[in-house]
């Protein structure tokens, strides 16, 4: 059963089992991994790029593909800012639970806090970050205004652009040939800030003095 979930997450796989509910299934996912807590293992980046690639072999038509994903990427952000801007504080004591990891939240938070509104643009292309990023900004009041204008801007890059990337490059024979190293490697580049992020704090809190 495992094994068969594993599969059905990668994205070529997930995408051509649904058949013509795969553009659906494409925007829930999109939609969860922008602002609900259990979407932070969604594999974002390497869905929109395998789900253009698709879509230049005309298994998905590639503009609903852009304007539902860029819809569902809008409104999953302000729902986590919603969510975010009524609970508040109250977040950050919130315990663990299965689909609940305050570690997530609590390096969006520092996140934020580094790169200001530049996050909402910023995090959705780091894994988890990008779930949790408009909560931290609802919870710390930032304007709403402010908000959209980056989360419109994001969403574009994100979702658009990675689609685009997939569609156009497609085709090349070098692309097409080796697919799955691509994938890896979109999949690699999403890890790697993250990876550095908690090296870097490791590293800080090993040098910093016990008291």
């Amino acid at each position: 059963m495992l094994d068969y979930i594993l599969t059905l997450l990668k994205p070529e796989v997930f995408i051509t089992s649904l058949g013509p509910w795969a553009l659906a299934g494409i925007t829930a996912i999109i939609f969860a991994e922008s602002g609900l807590f259990f979407g932070f293992f969604l594999p974002g980046d390497s869905l929109l790029f395998t789900a253009g690639l698709l879509a230049s072999q005309g298994y998905i038509p590639f503009v609903p593909l852009l304007l539902w994903t860029f819809v569902a990427a809008i409104l999953g952000d302000n729902v986590g800012y919603w969510f975010g801007h009524q609970v508040g504080p109250k977040i950050f004591a919130r315990e663990d639970s299965k689909f609940f990891k305050k570690h997530h939240l609590l390096a969006a938070q520092e996140f934020y806090q580094k790169h200001g509104p530049k996050t909402i643009v910023l995090a959705r292309f780091v894994p988890f970050i990008r779930t949790f990023a408009p909560i931290v900004a609802g919870a710390a009041q930032m304007h709403y205004s402010t908000f959209m204008t980056y989360n419109l801007l994001g969403g574009f890059l994100w979702t658009i652009g990675l689609s685009s990337l997939g569609y156009f490059l497609g085709n090349i024979p070098f692309i097409h040939a080796n697919y799955e190293i691509v994938i890896l490697l979109i999949i690699f580049g999403s890890i790697v800030p993250i990876a550095l992020h908690f090296l870097k704090d490791f590293k800080s809190k090993a040098l910093t003095p016990q008291s």
